[in-house]
């Protein structure tokens, strides 16, 4: 159960259904109440008391006076493809900043959010990583970025796009969710929530630079939320390289947990790997990987490495990346090139640090889908 702080306004979105009916119990309200608000905050995505007409006015300017229904102040917000990618910038309490992007396709609206403030895995190709940890979000922190991206959504010109509701919410953004993973969760079971925001299970995924801790606790959680881990090399000598936390947990723990993790939920795994040339990039790579993951229940995502200002390394030509999605799909591992959006204004894979949005170059090469 969680504890409402008397020493502190309450943060509405910090509070499940339950707590809800306990605060309003104490404050004499009907639990009725108390559902009539969650439907606000999720179904009617109200950010106002003040626009919460169905309340009494009485209710209404108490929760305005005693609770908190934001911490999340936008700082700048910065758009591309035509608006249907919009990078957020929010200050949070502390003065730390987190940035959520939302991408709008054809077919679904994904909103890519943060777990954390900085990170602490230092990735050599993630500009989050060279922050370090600056803390934890909580669980209403992580909600309500999903929260501004479904507002966000319906401003958009109708013209411009037919949906007009959040499909996917991919925690993909700043930070190592297993390395918060309570709050994590509390905001997936949040999301899922059939009487509050009422998104499926499969339609989040959770992405993990290959925690096994993190891994073997979702395979016995009962949503089936989709599972994606950052791979990024073949070896353990190169993974080490370019991610310290192989050195905690290598390649065969890594893939035996997950493999742990398949046999207990029957879900197919993505494994991310981005390419960086000339350094994990090869046909040889490619094999090497192929024969690695051969026979495993997964799916390879291959993301060509987005810029990131004073890193050493260079992104891969087309060709390269086209010639190692041909080996891996001869050894028999399904293997797409991720759709790219957002990398000139710093929104694409691993270039979310609060840095300024113009970080694309001529050296970056576009890869459509499909080409």
């Amino acid at each position: 159960m969680q504890r409402i702080m008397n020493s502190e306004r309450p943060y509405l979105y910090d509070l499940t259904l339950p707590v809800l009916e306990q605060l309003f119990k104490g404050w004499g309200q009907p639990a009725f109440r108390a559902r009539q608000l969650y439907r606000q905050l999720y179904l009617n995505l109200s950010d106002s008391p003040a626009t919460m007409t169905d309340l009494p006015l009485a209710l209404r300017e108490r929760l305005a006076a005693e609770t908190s229904t934001t911490t999340l102040e936008l700082v700048r917000l910065q758009t591309a493809d035509q608006g249907l990618t919009r990078k957020a910038l929010f200050r949070i309490p502390g003065g730390e900043v987190v940035e959520t992007v939302l991408m709008v396709y054809p077919d679904r609206a994904t909103v890519c959010v943060s777990t954390q403030a900085g990170c602490a895995m230092g990735c050599v190709f993630c500009a989050t990583g060279r922050l370090g940890l600056l803390r934890n979000l909580s669980a209403g922190e992580i909600v309500e970025q999903v929260l501004w991206a479904a507002r966000e959504l319906q401003q958009l010109d109708p013209g411009t796009t037919p949906i007009q509701r959040i499909t996917n919410v991919v925690f993909m953004g700043m930070g190592e969710p297993f390395a918060n993973y309570d709050r994590w969760w509390q905001a997936v079971e949040r999301l899922h929530d059939p009487h509050g925001f009422n998104l499926g299970a499969r339609n989040m995924t959770v992405s993990t630079v290959g925690q096994v801790t993190g891994i073997r606790r979702l395979a016995r959680e009962a949503l089936p939320i989709n599972l994606a881990i950052s791979l990024h090399a073949p070896d353990d000598a190169l993974r080490s390289e370019m991610m310290p936390i192989n050195q905690r947990y290598p390649i065969a723990e890594l893939l035996a947990a997950t493999q742990e993790y398949i046999a207990a939920t029957n879900r197919r795994v993505s494994f991310e790997y981005v390419l960086l040339q000339g350094k994990n990039d090869t046909p040889e790579q490619a094999a090497a990987l192929g024969t690695l993951l051969h026979g495993m229940l997964c799916h390879v995502n291959l993301i060509p490495w987005n810029p990131v200002p004073g890193t050493p390394l260079g992104r891969s030509e087309r060709a390269r990346v086209l010639r190692f999605q041909q080996v891996l799909q001869a050894h028999g591992i399904a293997c797409t090139v991720r759709v790219e959006r957002g990398i000139a204004i710093a929104a694409a894979c691993g270039q979310l640090a609060g840095l300024p949005g113009d970080l694309a170059s001529s050296a970056s090469v576009h890869i459509p889908l499909g080409e």
